[in-house]
């Protein structure tokens, strides 16, 4: 066991002040920052990627010897470093925010083929309780990160507190949400997608980065680096345990499977999505069974917290039918008039591919807790987008409401087994909506799930009068308002969950203010979302 020389450094409780006040020793090995993940009621994973020269945006080693550090050989002596040498990188684990007592460590090696990613699983730890880790490497020390185990699956468990996000576009703006989000103590961030932005959209950038497309496993480990550089994005992922799924833009917008949204593009596109997955999970705190492998990798799991809630996370992107009715030349979404689209009707049409799906269907029957809470990257509620007048209303493909029957699929087993209080949660849309989703195909049909999705952390949206149009055209939309970014927080106890839809007042200025733009909640027995 590693002493606590290098361990020690005394820290405080609060999830704010211990964003703020456990920063590295030193920045340059481990300036991309620390991060930890869920394996569940007695283990955690423990990620850092080691960054000794910060000018170099890709991140890694890059040009180590205008970097000034020396040779990282593996028993960590600086004499004359070499780009292609391993790293041998300590780590810790202990049960006190001072790290006093360590009740895990060890050491790994950081491969330049995996970027210099570290990647740490820990066994055989005490449930429901917080953790404190650190990483050691060639005389540098990272910040001391804290994470925490889930409850004991028969464990009878009291309260969660999560918060949501997606969406988080470097150039629209800055994670001031992740602040806020802190400053409410979750347990837990779940993270639905579109982490990072392939490429440049929008207007009036606050912070833009003059850089083509990603394509390339060095473009997309670029594009990591730079968002992982950001002090507020570091302080959450120190501060609290994540999980996550992507969405489309960690590759390519609105690509399915293996077809790109521009059609030109799909001779080269499975070099890229492979080089897109790859570079996602050497970023990402998860576990080690998530590697890509043959460019193709499963990151759809589901998560027990004691006996109170099952969170079930999707992918909806690697494994979906292409979109239906496309434009010309062109594969991804569209926006159509669903009598003119008769693919939309076509049973074998997929949203998540049939070995999620039955997955999914195997774990709804397996499920023994109070909530169950399903996490995919969109709204799954239909949605009628409204044209001119007279002109009968459209569709998203690349939603739900593309894969109609698929969606109608999830829902029946959702009922047929009798699925203890499903909710449904979403991001992708930049802006938050509130539905009851129905049992049936017509949305005046039975509620089977309230459904929450979170407005985006920074990246931009349409003006307010699109959602008051959409509104006025969705009986079934409780809410819809896309003129903050923000996150939701939902705080789950026995008897109900709250969900407050928090918006920031200025996603451009880093010290934006946050408040509480509306108020839900849904209650244990009672389908559907109600004004709290």
């Amino acid at each position: 066991m590693l002493g606590s020389s290098w361990l020690g450094s005394p820290l405080v409780a609060s999830a704010t002040r211990f964003a703020s006040a456990a920063l590295a020793d030193e920045a340059d090995l481990f300036g991309l920052g620390v991060a930890s993940g869920c394996l569940g009621a007695d283990g955690v994973v423990l990620w850092t990627r080691l960054d000794p020269a910060p000018q170099h945006r890709q991140g890694g080693f890059g040009d180590l010897s205008a970097a000034g550090l020396g040779e990282h050989r593996p028993d960590n002596s600086r004499e004359s470093l070499t780009i292609s040498d391993p790293v041998v990188v300590r780590w810790a684990i202990a049960s006190d925010e001072a790290m006093l007592h360590p009740v895990a460590s060890g050491a790994v090696t950081a491969a330049a083929d995996d970027g210099h990613a570290v990647r740490v699983e820990v066994g055989h730890l005490a449930p429901d309780r917080w953790y404190w880790y650190r990483f050691a490497a060639a005389g540098s020390r990272s910040r001391i990160g804290r994470t925490r185990t889930l409850p004991a699956r028969d464990a009878r468990h009291r309260r969660l507190r999560i918060a949501i996000a997606s969406c988080q576009n470097y150039e629209h703006g800055y994670y001031a949400a992740y602040r806020h989000l802190l400053a409410d103590e979750p347990d837990l961030i779940v993270h639905l997608g579109d982490y990072v932005y392939e490429g440049t959209w929008g207007k009036d950038l606050v912070r833009p980065l003059g850089l083509p497309e990603a394509r390339t496993l060095a473009d997309y480990r670029e594009r990591y680096a730079i968002y992982r550089r950001d002090p507020d994005l570091q302080a959450a992922h120190a501060a609290v345990p994540w999980i996550m799924v992507w969405d489309d833009h960690e590759v390519a917008n609105d690509y399915a499977r293996l077809t790109p949204e521009w059609l030109h593009d799909a001779d080269t596109f499975a070099r890229r999505r492979t080089d897109a997955y790859r570079a996602w999970f050497e970023h990402m705190p998860v576990p080690q069974a998530m590697a890509p492998r043959d460019g193709t990798t499963r990151i759809h799991r589901a998560l027990t917290v004691g006996d109170l809630a099952t969170i079930y996370l999707l992918d909806s992107r690697q494994y979906r039918s292409v979109q239906a009715c496309p434009r010309p030349s062109r594969g991804g979404g569209n926006a159509v008039e669903p009598a003119s689209c008769n693919a939309l009707a076509d049973p074998s049409r997929t949203m998540l591919g049939v070995d999620q799906e039955n997955w999914l269907a195997s774990s709804f029957g397996r499920s023994r807790t109070r909530w169950n809470l399903i996490g995919q990257q969109t709204l799954m509620a239909p949605l009628a987008l409204p044209g001119p007048a007279a002109t009968p209303s459209r569709v998203r493909t690349d939603g739900w409401d593309g894969y109609p029957v698929a969606r109608q699929r999830l829902v029946d087993s959702m009922t047929r087994q009798r699925l203890s209080n499903p909710v449904v949660i979403g991001g992708d849309l930049h802006a938050f909506y509130v539905a009851d989703l129905a049992a049936g195909p017509h949305p005046d049909s039975a509620i089977a799930a309230a459904e929450f999705v979170g407005t985006s952390i920074t990246s931009q949206a349409p003006g307010q009068g699109y959602y008051d149009r959409v509104r006025a055209a969705n009986a079934h939309l409780r809410y819809a308002n896309g003129t903050q970014r923000g996150y939701l927080r939902m705080t789950v106890t026995r008897d109900r969950i709250e969900v407050d839809l928090v918006g920031l007042d200025d996603s451009r200025r880093a010290d934006s203010a946050a408040r509480i733009q509306s108020a839900w909640v849904v209650e244990d027995g009672r389908p559907g979302a109600w004004p709290a």
